[in-house]
């Protein structure tokens, strides 16, 4: 168990938590919860050690191991991806590799010896003959191939130290397990296997994620942070904003109730309270009026952008014709002759674990690099938008956030883009801050302003869900499905991508396509039923045995 005992803790003069009590017990997964700016990944570090709190105590179980998902994708670089996982047990990796010193002596001594058996006690008592089985059955799960298990860290690609630091979290059995945003960069199968490890981890889990989907799967409880303070709600995110709504729903009801026996009050004492054979009535109802208290109702401190793509012109029945599109980066043919055409009310997803390939279609179509081979065509009533997953270019200049905007608007005036940030919560005064300054979260809403404004029929989304709150997904969730209009989106968010897309089409490892006009879980479903089928048909028959 891990709680925090009157734990307040202040930035300069603003106490971002104040008093707060909360136990975290064993066997329940929490999704701790709370808009930007909150204090989630704070909290989550008051939790950990890594920050000292300004008063109050944190107090974890005696002898319970607690686990911390890293967030420097680089710390580990110089060793070996085995090794990184098994740190993840401190003291195990410590004994393995004080065993490996003493055994790799010339002179090796008595009191090396008895040092050795004391290691290798202790070794087998914290499973360490299992341990780099157990490893690579986590890296296996996230999706790092056997063939990268002892690369140096240093030789894999952002997307793949993100899963290593991940299993190194999840090594070894911890008691205590934080994680703070631990779906981000991950694909869609590394999400349902990391998932699936959750919902079957025995131990404690306190989990913050923007992913809707993802805390309704794995939380039995939701910790809510609002006004400094966290409230416990027993239930996953859904159960947490029903209850939420519905309790501000029932205060509402109440106070107006009593609202109403005020205004009965004030007018029997309006009437009556100068009638002599009255007032000792006006005098009664005068004490009961002063009785009655309404119930403080605060709004909460999570703000939501109003996102509406409109597009300025009704798109054609031409809409994108792609053939035989080929790309190879750095020798690896990414893209390998695929061919589609899009129809008018298409909403696609690309899934699959290519990555690189998705960003490189995107980049394509969006005029942004050239393809080797193949050609595309958008229709002549199409206009695009285009969302990077990489906006550094974007933002790499002195402009301010107005003078940015006003770049790309067709309307040249002030007031009409500042219209635009404030429906993506950018008061004006926030419209002269320099947009290299901007945190990842503003910046995404910057670049869906940018795509807003431009009045884009065909609109392109590379990863848009990073980076941003709960809130703001929500709203841009709702945005997609409700443009009338041809979209092409990749996102790791499952219900952004179910309830936008009517169609799939899923990147193969070799660059090829799979197309399918379905939804994502009817795609997720079948693609589950061939794999059963698949491992059937390998099973071999009593006849092939024999």
């Amino acid at each position: 168990m891990i709680s925090a005992n009157n734990v307040t803790y202040r930035v300069g003069k603003k106490a971002l938590f104040e008093e707060v009590n909360i136990k975290f017990t064993e066997g329940n997964c929490y999704g701790l919860i709370g808009a930007n700016g909150a204090g989630k990944s704070t909290f989550l570090k008051i939790l950990s050690g890594a920050l000292e709190t300004t008063n109050g105590d944190i107090a974890i179980t005696p002898g319970q191991r607690l686990s911390v998902l890293e967030q420097d994708h680089f710390k580990y670089d110089e060793f070996p991806v085995m090794d990184t996982v098994i740190m993840g047990n401190q003291r195990l990796y410590d004994v393995m590799k004080e065993k490996e010193a003493i055994y790799a002596k010339e002179d090796f001594t008595d009191e090396d010896g008895i040092r050795a058996s004391e290691l290798e006690g202790e070794f087998a008592e914290m499973d360490g003959w299992d341990a780099e089985t157990n490893a690579a059955m986590l890296l296996n799960g996230l999706g790092i191939p056997t063939e990268l298990h002892y690369s140096t860290m240093a030789d894999l690609n952002g997307n793949e130290k993100v899963k290593v630091l991940l299993a190194k979290a999840l090594f070894g059995n911890p008691d205590i397990l934080l994680l703070d945003e631990p779906t981000n960069h991950l694909d869609l199968d590394a999400i349902e296997w990391l998932e699936e490890f959750l919902i079957n981890f025995e131990n404690t889990v306190i989990v913050v994620s923007h992913d809707r989907y993802f805390l309704n799967k794995v939380c039995t409880h939701t910790a809510d942070i609002d006004y400094g303070k966290i409230q416990l709600y027993a239930g996953n995110y859904d159960f947490w904003y029903e209850s939420s709504q519905l309790l501000i729903k029932q205060m509402k009801e109440a106070n107006k109730k009593k609202e109403e026996k005020i205004k009965e009050l004030q007018e029997f004492i309006s009437r009556f309270s100068a009638n002599a054979s009255k007032s000792k009535q006006a005098t009664s109802r005068k004490k009961a009026l002063e009785k009655i208290e309404l119930d403080e109702i605060k709004p909460s401190s999570r703000k939501y952008p109003y996102i509406d793509f409109r597009p300025e012109r009704e798109i054609g029945n031409e809409v994108l014709m792609v053939e035989g599109l080929s790309k190879t980066i750095n020798g690896e043919k990414v893209i390998d002759n695929i061919s589609f055409m899009l129809n008018r009310d298409d909403k696609v997803a690309f899934v699959g674990g290519n990555e690189l390939a998705k960003t490189t279609l995107f980049k394509i179509l969006a005029g942004e690099m050239e393809p080797d081979e193949g050609t595309f065509k958008w229709g002549v009533t199409t206009s695009q938008a285009y969302f990077p997953k990489d906006n550094t270019a974007e933002f790499d200049n002195d402009y301010t956030i107005t003078d940015w905007l006003m770049g790309y608007s067709p309307v040249k005036d002030v007031t009409y883009v500042r219209g635009f940030l404030g429906r993506m919560l950018f008061p004006g005064e926030d419209g002269v801050k320099k947009v290299k300054v901007l945190s990842g979260g503003e910046k995404v809403r910057c670049l869906l302003s940018k795509m807003m404004i431009s009045g884009a029929n065909c609109l392109i989304f590379d990863e848009p869900t990073n980076h941003l709150d709960m809130e703001s997904i929500t709203a841009l969730n709702n945005g997609v499905i409700k443009f009338n209009g041809v979209v092409l989106f990749s996102c790791h968010d499952h219900q952004f991508v179910q309830t936008s897309a009517n169609r799939i089409i899923e990147f193969m490892p070799d660059g090829t396509i799979a197309d399918k006009m379905t939804t994502y879980d009817e795609y997720l479903a079948a693609d589950e039923a061939a794999r059963k089928r698949a491992v059937v048909a390998d099973v071999p028959s009593d006849d092939e045995e024999a």
